[in-house]
């Protein structure tokens, strides 16, 4: 059952979002070689914590850190160590948020310093395929058009779009309906209707789409030992259009990258 919102608890969602966001752009600059994952899970659990919130992730399903830390060839899950990040890795971070009574939930993949150049063209085309997703989240469209133009977006440039793992519905708890996948058919699946609120967020191999389960029951990793990009935002249907409730503007200020790229979906100016 889709749980449509009003404007006040998309309001109430927003501040939620960027409680993450404010998560992630304190990160960002913390994301280095010879960091540790868990060194990363500690500031954000505090910083998360200070802002009068809880983690979102600490917990849930018996996960247990405040956030998801998936390098390389982890697509997603993956469980913060104390292995150092080194030059050239890339490192996916998912962060969920509780504030309000309402979720915020959503990742950025981060370079640790110089990466290869075709490792950047797989974080490009992933965000890049998130806002192309976004554009197809308004009423009287399916969930079929947003997986639709993920995957033709993603596919063109020959990487593989995940199948198991899938966006979804966010509100009191992390979890509603609808599941939003990063594939399918242009008018199939659930109508979207005002006030829904989703977590859209695509998952790109640079080969191979098929994954492997770990036995920690948590990490996920690409079959063929590839890179993988993760890259999502909460977006919420207002007036018939997609809003954006979170924002990746706090990373580029912290990393002095100058963006316009959520303009189209905003109609809230960001502090």
């Amino acid at each position: 059952m889709i749980i449509q919102k009003t404007k006040e608890e998309i309001e109430l969602m927003r501040e939620s979002a960027l409680v993450v966001s404010k998560t992630l752009g304190m990160l960002a600059k913390e994301v280095k070689p010879g960091v540790t994952t868990l060194h990363l899970d500690k500031l954000a659990e505090e910083f998360i914590r200070e802002q009068g919130a809880i983690p979102g992730f600490l917990g849930l399903y018996d996960f247990p850190n405040t956030l998801c830390m998936s390098p390389n060839s982890q697509v997603v899950h993956g469980i913060p160590n104390n292995t150092p990040l080194v030059e050239g890795d890339i490192i996916s971070i998912d962060c969920g948020a509780i504030l309000n009574g309402y979720y915020g939930d959503h990742a950025y993949t981060f370079p640790v310093g110089e990466i290869a150049a075709e490792t950047q063209q797989l974080l490009d085309v992933t965000k890049e395929s998130l806002y192309v997703g976004i554009r197809e989240f308004k009423v009287g469209n399916r969930v079929g058009d947003v997986g639709y133009a993920i995957q033709q977006f993603t596919e063109k440039h020959g990487y593989g779009v995940v199948r198991e793992l899938v966006g979804h519905g966010i509100g009191k708890t992390m979890h509603e309906d609808p599941e939003m996948p990063n594939y399918g058919r242009r008018g199939r699946g659930k109508k979207f209707v005002e006030g829904m609120v989703v977590a859209i967020e695509p998952m790109t191999n640079m080969g191979t789409q098929k994954i492997r389960h770990h036995k920690d029951g948590w990490t996920i990793t690409t079959l063929d030992g590839k890179p993988s990009a993760h890259f999502e935002h909460d977006v919420a249907i207002v007036d018939g259009k997609p809003e954006l409730l979170s924002t990746f503007q706090y990373i580029y200020d912290a990393l002095g990258i100058e963006s316009d790229e959520e303009n189209e979906f905003r109609t809230k100016i960001i502090n």
